[in-house]
């Protein structure tokens, strides 16, 4: 613990944390806030206080826990959930650049790098190897697929599958993160299947011939794309942005791959 670093309230600490002058962690609330080992808490970062969601009712349990190996940068905010039955979670091994804000009751994956200023509303759901430019804000209740690249400055207000890059405001889809998905080791098979797939889906030869979901119906039962696990995993993100309380993806423009 670093000068003028505080830990308040019900928070456990793991082993060879670090917390830099005027980093903040726990607050004197019910619930409590758990921070596994390895992870470096940067200066004058705050985490697990009371959340801003106007929902929440002073007394009620409120909860983060905080896996490990990660780095939460400087003048970053976490906070605890907003009700007793959900918590704010965080996972291993995740960069947290400096003036980052993630909301009540989200839940992060492992091995994601979100850069300065990026901005997530509560609710929001980030999986694995996730990468967001610099700016980047996240509407409430969305989903952000494993393996997808968020452009610098974009305002996502709907889901990212799998897979994929999104930019702009409001976010659109650009094509597939290619060298995110080679940096984390995909076969070049792999990668050409998930291109003729997102191609087929998103850039079909005759935009009048079918709509989407039964584009979608099309490469689901395709002789060889259907039976690659990544299709299928991309395929299934898609679908289950369109189930209920879902937001649905971020648009896309329909461009003729001919």
């Amino acid at each position: 613990m670093h000068p003028s670093s505080h830990i308040f309230g019900n928070t456990e600490l793991g082993s060879h944390c670090v917390l830099m002058t005027g980093a903040v962690v726990g607050d004197d609330l019910p619930g409590h806030t758990v921070i596994g080992c390895n992870n470096i808490i940067g200066h004058h970062a705050v985490v697990g206080i009371k959340c801003q969601d106007m929902k929440y009712k002073l007394g009620d349990e409120c909860f983060l826990d905080v896996g490990d190996n990660n780095e939460i940068r400087e003048f970053t905010s976490i906070h605890r959930s907003s009700k007793s039955r959900d918590g704010t979670v965080i996972g291993d091994n995740n960069l947290i650049m400096g003036s980052c804000h993630i909301a009540h009751d989200c839940k992060i994956g492992n091995n994601n790098i979100f850069a300065n200023t990026t901005l997530l509303a509560g609710h929001v759901i980030v999986e694995d190897y996730v990468h967001t430019g610099g700016a980047t804000v996240v509407h409430q209740f969305c989903y952000i697929g494993s393996f997808s690249f968020i452009g610098g400055g974009s305002v996502v207000s709907q889901d990212v599958p799998k897979y994929m890059m999104v930019s702009g405001d409001r976010a659109e889809l650009r094509g597939l993160n290619f060298e995110g998905l080679r940096r984390c080791g995909f076969q070049v098979t792999e990668i050409k299947s998930l291109r003729t797939a997102y191609r087929k889906i998103f850039m079909p030869s005759n935009t009048n011939s079918m709509g989407f979901d039964e584009r979608l119906s099309e490469v689901e039962h395709n002789e060889d794309l259907g039976s690659v696990p990544a299709v299928c995993s991309m395929l299934q993100s898609i679908r289950d942005s369109f189930t209920e309380n879902r937001r649905g993806i971020c648009k896309f423009r329909q461009w003729s791959s001919s």
